[in-house]
């Protein structure tokens, strides 16, 4: 007689995975690595801050040259330092603005964006870690380009009769509205790059909105200009680092509020659009 015997072999316990939760903090972390990692990012930063000192310094050195000439250009006959300085600022809005869309467009275009949405599944928290991340950075690399090309033209036009200095009444806040406008230009980039899913028609309908829709507004009777064009967002942003303001154009607070105010619109509709819609 046998006695069949059961034996149970206790497997070993599988090792406890580690909790990783999904944060604010990480999800920025995630998209600073991730900006940085771009090649694309160090070229076009790179080539805003180099609009921005290049022309203001080629503009003030203009300047410059036709003090005392019968030649000298008309538009600079009022120019100030400040001005002139800043004259690279429309030129560095198309680096930093098509950089945003890069940052969030580039992502549907790899095919990336499902990584990233796996990840960090309610979605949301990506559109506003990028927004802030690269809105950081192009406000910093903004601030930092208009201080450099102010302190440079105004080194050149010295002793004539644009000559102003830092402690010129309203320089400063001039300089820093210059560069909050180029930050919120790169926010807008994102969210446009978010809810167009297409790096070329976001950078598309960014160039429109910032230099073309105004050359169209100019088009309309003289009435009509004086109520639409100081809300349009390149009017708005230009009121925020003007030093001085006619009877038609916003006050820099004013400026500052509609400019925030077309962030805000279009950073709802990129999200309203993200949650809704499959990638």
């Amino acid at each position: 007689m046998s006695t069949l015997t059961t034996t149970a072999d206790a497997s070993p316990a599988a090792p406890a995975r580690p909790a990783y939760r999904v944060t604010g903090r990480r999800v920025l972390a995630s998209e600073w690595a991730k900006l940085w990692s771009l090649r694309s990012t160090w070229i076009t930063l790179g080539l805003g801050l180099l609009f921005l000192v290049a022309f203001g310094v080629i503009a003030a050195a203009h300047y410059r040259s036709g003090i005392g000439s019968a030649h000298q250009d008309r538009d600079f006959a009022t120019a100030t330092a400040l001005s002139l300085s800043l004259f690279g600022t429309n030129f560095a809005q198309l680096a930093l603005g098509v950089l945003g869309v890069l940052v969030t467009a580039g992502e549907y275009s790899t095919g990336t964006i499902r990584s990233t949405l796996a990840a960090v599944p309610r979605r949301l928290p990506v559109l506003w870690s990028k927004a802030a991340v690269f809105g950081l950075v192009a406000l910093v690399v903004g601030t930092l380009g208009v201080f450099v090309a102010f302190l440079s033209g105004s080194h050149l036009v010295s002793g004539t009769p644009a000559a102003m200095g830092l402690g010129h009444a309203g320089v400063v806040r001039s300089l820093l509205g210059a560069g909050l406008y180029l930050g919120l230009v790169g926010v807008i980039g994102t969210a446009l790059g978010t809810l167009l899913r297409s790096v070329a028609g976001g950078i598309s309908v960014l160039v429109g909105t910032l230099m073309l829709v105004p050359g169209l507004i100019s088009l309309l009777p003289s009435s009509w200009q004086d109520h639409i064009s100081p809300y349009l967002p390149s009017d708005a942003g230009e009121s925020m680092f003007a030093l001085t303001h006619d009877a038609t154009a916003l006050s820099p607070g004013a400026g500052l509020l509609v400019f925030l105010g077309w962030t805000a619109l279009a950073l709802a509709a990129a999200a309203h659009r993200l949650v809704r819609s499959d990638v």
